[in-house]
């Protein structure tokens, strides 16, 4: 079966060392698409410790900077639309992560893309068996493109 065509826009607002670039983010998108049709939109804005802070205060009542935030899109009822949604990446965050989990950087952007993008698509995390069903199927997208299982030492939820 084909793959899904992936239209992705990149916004990179801070600066960092480990920023993937718009081919890498592609891949895992579409990994994260893999068994979905047709083509889908995803905007992903990469931004610094600042914004990530005040749009997790604004849209979850949390005043800290958070490692991915996923903004669905809301589409009436009977509108088709191949706009998924956005993804906030916090590039600082998501480097220091890596680091104290003594994990590549290249695998923490790919698991929080994917984890990202999987919200997108309506997974959640919330409840014990939502969390489960979510991770196992994180770790098995990760695991065909060649990236380990991202919670087996402790990896952030």
């Amino acid at each position: 079966m084909p793959g899904p065509g992936v239209e992705l826009a990149v916004q990179v607002l801070c600066d960092s060392a480990t920023v993937p670039g718009e081919k890498q983010l592609r891949a895992w998108v579409s990994a994260a698409l893999q068994r979905r049709r047709g083509v889908h939109e995803i905007t992903i804005r990469i931004v610094g410790e600042p914004e990530s802070q005040a749009m997790n205060k604004k849209y979850r009542g949390q005043d800290r900077p958070t490692n991915v935030l996923s903004f669905p899109i809301d589409l009436p009822a009977g509108v088709d639309h191949p706009l998924l949604g956005d993804l906030l990446i916090c590039a600082p965050l998501l480097e220091r992560e890596a680091a104290a989990q003594g994990k590549e950087s290249q695998a923490h952007w790919a698991h929080l893309v994917i984890h990202g993008v999987l919200h997108l698509l309506g997974h959640d995390h919330r409840q014990a068996d939502q969390a489960a069903k979510m991770e196992a199927l994180e770790t098995a997208i990760l695991a065909s493109i060649g990236y380990p299982d991202p919670y087996e030492h402790g990896g952030v939820r």
